[in-house]
């Protein structure tokens, strides 16, 4: 069997540290200059393996400072896929906060920060709105266990005030669900929704937030919801970390529960990843 390159070997034996708790979260590597005097190795070889070790969310970069172990975090996973018009399911808040509690840990959702504003391209073209239409906008940030898990935004067409859901321009919670308020308030009925989903890097209030590097990856679905007329009724934007973060798309009826533990850092049993496999982006209307 061929020889693995230095590098892959550093990156190993730093890996190694890591798991063993040697190197514990948050503990600071070894300089730059301090690992290549204890491999002998050239300073492309050190950058490449702390590049492999970055690319497996075990250390991160941050200038001026130096490396370090990266937190341990246990991920959650979401079911994105389900009845819409079933009690809170497709309502974000109250499937977060359900789902969350269900698992024993710890849900929090700040308080709404609502504005009147002119969506983004990406969201009036859903909404199906012209683009210098103003929307209501409610920006809510999650937690779980204290840790920053996800930034939700939903926007809705200004009529929806006029009409009499005036809870939306006041920034409190809706305990009930802004899907079942707009049902119960003003007739508006979401009976489906659609997700399209998409990866890039955080920005960087995002990188603040959620204490990412600068090359992270972060999810960003955009879920649209539909009424009885096909109408876009809301458009929720959800920016999740990849590093704490999966989900699941179920396809047809009646599938039992997923029976396998999140395996952290490794691969999933065979018989999970068709359970596992992330919904591609569906076609927008």
């Amino acid at each position: 069997m061929a020889q693995q390159p230095m590098y892959q070997q550093i990156a190993e034996r730093l890996r190694a540290q890591i798991e063993s708790g040697e190197l514990a979260p948050g503990d600071q590597l070894p300089t730059e200059l301090e690992l290549r005097d204890r491999y002998s190795s050239s300073r492309n070889t050190i950058r490449d393996a702390i590049k492999r070790l970055t690319s497996q969310g075990l250390v991160e970069t941050r200038p001026g400072q130096g490396t370090f172990v990266t937190r341990r975090i246990d991920p959650f996973v979401t079911v994105l896929s389900g009845d819409p018009r079933s009690a809170g399911h497709g309502d974000e808040a109250v499937t977060y906060l359900s789902d969350v509690s269900r698992s024993h840990r710890d849900p929090r959702v700040t308080t709404p920060r609502v504005e009147i504003q002119v969506p983004s391209a990406e969201v009036f073209r859903r909404l199906r709105v012209s683009s210098d239409t103003q929307v209501v906008s409610r920006h809510e940030k999650c937690y779980i266990d204290d840790t920053p898990w996800s930034l939700r935004t939903s926007f809705y067409p200004m009529d929806f005030i006029t009409k009499g859901a005036t809870r939306l321009l006041m920034a409190e919670d809706i305990p009930e669900g802004t899907v079942r308020y707009l049902a119960e308030t003003i007739g508006v009925e979401q009976i489906g929704y659609r997700d399209w989903i998409t990866a890039r890097v955080p920005d960087t209030n995002e990188q603040a937030f959620f204490g990412l590097a600068h090359d992270a990856t972060v999810f960003e679905i955009f879920r649209t919801g539909f009424d009885q007329a096909g109408t876009p009724l809301r458009v929720t934007v959800t920016v999740w970390p990849a590093d704490r973060n999966q989900f699941i798309v179920n396809v047809g009826d009646h599938l039992p529960d997923p029976e396998y533990d999140v395996n952290v850092g490794g691969d999933l049993p065979d018989t999970a990843h068709d359970d596992k496999a992330l919904s591609a982006g569906q076609a927008m209307q």
